[in-house]
Order: structure tokens, then C-alpha cells, then sequence
């Protein structure tokens, strides 16, 4: 099987390549490289891939690309995702994350290619005091971040009712593993408490969410590219934790450092909650358990300082970077 995946320079885009090129599948990156997406990510399978250069939301680009490698599916990562830069420059959120699914909504209807679109569970916005959401349940998002995702959700869906084209769309839950960008929570709390930087708790800690390991999403979306039949996928990871409970698990893990509170984030969700019946009717469950996941993620960032220390800027090093 063929591959183009777009954003797969990116976090959960590269572990997903690292997991296809191993297992002897064709992957073309296409990636802009911008500072999520880095060719770092990459550098144990560079000689098993092809790497395109080229921007998601150029329809032309894309069509090139699809028209000299004619993968069997597409699949796209890309996505301008941390909701902190989305609350200062939602311009860029809005171009990536709209217009680059809208050019590869359009790609797999002029190839007829099957499209595998990444969303989120943040596209069902704040469930606090409700039940978890289905795939079914309505879209609410609250950033601008969320927003162009679930705009993009809908575009899909439309070119599926629409043109016929075949798409899926999967949502997963927080991701967590080696290679996310230290703006993340996670990973921001570890980096800056081995900077000796305080870690921070936004407001008082008890916004909820539901934490996916990496390399169990990776599965799941293979399941579902081969066996999947349904148009939208939640992928949950089963293990909800508050802000509060995840920065002092990871400052227990260092092993040293301050935790202190800062503002509540604005537009912020208190919980975002997901069931997960069809990705389990393929046969798929979370295989790591959370303490085993977050041990190894800050253990991985604890032995590649080269990794992240041309990453950091206002987001990683601000206390509060809106």
C-alpha cells in the first residue's frame, strides 16, 4: 500500500509513518515544515520514505503530488492544532485547517483516492455535565482552533453526500508521546521544569482530558484505513485526568520543580469526553496504560534535549502565552 500523508513531519503524523515504513508500506510526506513539522521527526526512516515539500492548502500543489505518486489512500495530518496560537492568530488556523482539507476533499474526488481526514474530540466542544459524545452528536467548538477543525469535518462530509468521494474522519482524543511540540501540555511541563522553569496549572487544574498514547492511535487508524466502514470515528483513550492530576504527574516524573497557577485559559472547555463503539467494533482497544505512557514520554524528553531545544519560544517559555 501506497500512502501520502500530509502533516506527517508532524507528531502524531510521523509515529504513524515511523509505524508504516517499518512495516514495509510506501509513504510519501508531504509537509510544509513549519515549526511543528520537522524533518527531526523523521531521521530513522529517512531512507524508507518520500518527502515533498509543499503547502496543504495549495489545491495545485497537492494535485501534483497525488498525480506523480498515485497512493492508495491519503491520509491528512496537517493541521496548525495548539489552541493557544489559535486564540492570538486564528488567520493561520482558518487557511491550514480549512483550505487543506477543502484541496484534499477535492484531490481524492479528481483521483477517486479513498481520504482518511485527522479532526479531534474538541470539535464536540465542552461536555461538562453531559453525557460523552458519539460520533453522532452535535458539533460545538469553542476556539478558533476547534472551529476550523469541525468546519472541516463538514466540508468532508458534504464532498461525501455530494460527489460520492470515499472519506472518513477520525477523531481522537488528547495525544501524548515522543515528538509533540513543547507547546503542548505534556510536554511543556516537562521541558520547563528541566529548564527550571515552574510548571503551570491554568486556573484551578480541573479541566478534563481524555489522554490517547500515540502508538495506540497509530493502530487504530490503520484498522480503520483497512477495515473501517463507517464515515466518522471517535477514538478514545480511556483515561481522563484533570490539568492538575497530569502537570504533577509529570513533575513526579522529573523529579523536580515548581508547580504554580496562572489565569484560566480563554474560550476554555471543562471536559471533553468521547464514547467509542465503532473503533471498538473493529477490534481496537488502548493497549498502554497511562502510567506507563507518561513515563515513557518524559523520559524521552529527559534524553533528547537536541530534540526540543530549537523549539522553544513565547509558548513554551511564557507562563501564559495568550
Amino acid at each position: 500500500m501506497r500512502i501520502l500523508a500530509a502533516g506527517a513531519a508532524g507528531f502524531v503524523g510521523s509515529n504513524c509513518a515511523r509505524r508504516w515504513a517499518k512495516a514495509g508500506r510506501e509513504v510519501v510526506v508531504y509537509d510544509l515544515f513549519t515549526y511543528a513539522g520537522r524533518m527531526e521527526n523523521l531521521l530513522d526512516i529517512r531512507d524508507r520514505i518520500v518527502v515533498i515539500k509543499g503547502d496543504v492548502a495549495d489545491r495545485d500543489a497537492v494535485f501534483r503530488a497525488v498525480a506523480e505518486h498515485r497512493p492508495d489512500v491519503l491520509v491528512n495530518f496537517a493541521a496548525e492544532s495548539h489552541v493557544d496560537r489559535s486564540i492570538n492568530e486564528p488567520e493561520r488556523f482558518i487557511r491550514t485547517n480549512v483550505h487543506g482539507p477543502y484541496a484534499f476533499a477535492e484531490a481524492a474526488k479528481a483521483f477517486k483516492i479513498p481520504l482518511i481526514h485527522i479532526s479531534t474530540d474538541e470539535v464536540y466542544g465542552d461536555l461538562h455535565g453531559e453525557e460523552p459524545a458519539s460520533e453522532d452528536s452535535p458539533l460545538r467548538p469553542s476556539s478558533p482552533y476547534s472551529a476550523s477543525k469541525a468546519a472541516a469535518d463538514l466540508i468532508i462530509l458534504s464532498y461525501v453526500r455530494t460527489y460520492g468521494i470515499d472519506a472518513k474522519i477520525v477523531r481522537p482524543s488528547n495525544m501524548y508521546g515522543p515528538y509533540q511540540h513543547p507547546e503542548k501540555l505534556i510536554p511543556r511541563t516537562a521541558v520547563r521544569l528541566l529548564l527550571g522553569k515552574p510548571a503551570v496549572i491554568y486556573g484551578d487544574g480541573g479541566d478534563v482530558r481524555d489522554y490517547l498514547y500515540v502508538e495506540d492511535f497509530c493502530e487504530a487508524l490503520d484498522l480503520i484505513i483497512e477495515r473501517g466502514e463507517e464515515r466518522v470515528y471517535n477514538v478514545p483513550g480511556g483515561n481522563p485526568r484533570t490539568v492538575k492530576e497530569v502537570v504533577e504527574a509529570v513533575a513526579r516524573l522529573v523529579g523536580r520543580g515548581e508547580v504554580k497557577r496562572g489565569r484560566p485559559r480563554p474560550g476554555g472547555d471543562r471536559l471533553y469526553a468521547m464514547r467509542g463503539e465503532r473503533i471498538k467494533a473493529l477490534g481496537w482497544r488502548p493497549r498502554t496504560p497511562w502510567e506507563e505512557g507518561l513515563r515513557r514520554t518524559v523520559q524521552w524528553y529527559v534524553e533528547n534535549k537536541w530534540w526540543w531545544e530549537p523549539l522553544l519560544d513565547e509558548y513554551v517559555l511564557r507562563d501564559e502565552p495568550w
